[in-house]
């Protein structure tokens, strides 16, 4: 049986956003550390954080001085450490930041590093939202940086990135890439997305028989307020069964080991990657 371990972390800000973006970047960064030692003493073997996970959910506002919060990849500092941590406990880990391509131009991004250390590569969000109290736009530039899939140490390994898991569309193409296992990071309130929640990413893991582990924030963040960050980070299998789920409102580390024959078997009993049919699909890329 081929087993995966994974791992995903939930947090609340642990500082105030009327710091700099350089300190609550190192408040995070500390406040994660413990939880990324405690992944590595219990064996797990792929990791991931949050969406943004160094930072505070800054698009409720439209602040010029959230830009300086963004970071290069690879070479930025968060990379760097997380490429420490992953060689020192064999565990891929992939990193949520925000990130500067040149100055003026940013993605809202994951980068992904190997058990040995070595990054993998990218994944850039590709839907980006524009509603009240979301004003990712301003922020964000629309990533284009496709549907990779990692060939990782353990599995083939997908990203996609918070408001992407409402669109079908970037799951069908991960999981055609051959993503055994695809990591959501995200930052969702509670509303309307709390029902979506346990709802969405189930659906998705049955259409294209994977397993998903979907991670969100805790708390409320001041001074936008804009509503309960509810956790309730967990993994769910190609059937749809979520089988690990994390609290509502506490930092955590939740640990899963993931059986990834269910891939294959879940495949091989709904054949809906048989019965496609791309040829009908046409109108759906014709701007209809």
């Amino acid at each position: 049986m081929a087993k995966l371990k994974g791992g995903l972390i939930q947090m609340a800000l642990k500082a105030s956003t009327d710091q700099s973006p350089e300190e609550i970047r190192d408040a995070m960064i500390e406040a994660h550390l413990p939880l990324i030692d405690e992944a590595g003493k219990q064996g797990v073997q792929v990791l991931c954080f949050q969406e943004v996970f160094t930072q505070p959910y800054f698009c409720p506002s439209q602040d010029a001085k959230w830009y300086a919060a963004a970071e290069a990849i690879p070479d930025g500092p968060t990379t760097r450490l997380m490429q420490e941590y992953a060689k020192k406990y064999k565990m891929v880990i992939v990193v949520p930041i925000y990130e500067e391509e040149m100055p003026g131009v940013y993605y809202n991004t994951a980068a992904v590093i190997d058990a040995d250390g070595s990054y993998l590569g990218k994944y850039r969000k590709t839907h980006i939202p524009q509603v009240a109290g979301f004003w990712e736009k301003f922020f964000f530039k629309p990533g284009t940086s496709g549907w990779p899939v990692f060939d990782t140490a353990y599995c083939k390994l997908g990203v996609y990135i918070c408001y992407d898991r409402h669109f079908p569309e970037g799951w069908r193409a991960l999981a055609l890439a051959g993503a055994e296992y695809v990591v959501n990071p995200s930052a969702t309130v509670a509303g309307l997305s709390e029902y979506l929640w346990k709802l969405e990413q189930p659906a998705s893991a049955v259409a294209n028989g994977i397993y998903i582990g979907a991670i969100n924030r805790v708390g409320s963040e001041e001074p936008w307020n804009v509503g309960e960050f509810y956790g309730q980070s967990y993994f769910v299998n190609p059937r749809g069964e979520i089988e690990a789920i994390a609290s509502r409102d506490k930092d955590e580390l939740i640990v899963h080991e993931m059986d990834l024959d269910m891939v294959r078997e879940q495949r091989n009993t709904w054949q809906f990657f048989r019965d496609r049919r791309p040829e009908a699909y046409g109108p759906l890329t014709e701007g209809q």
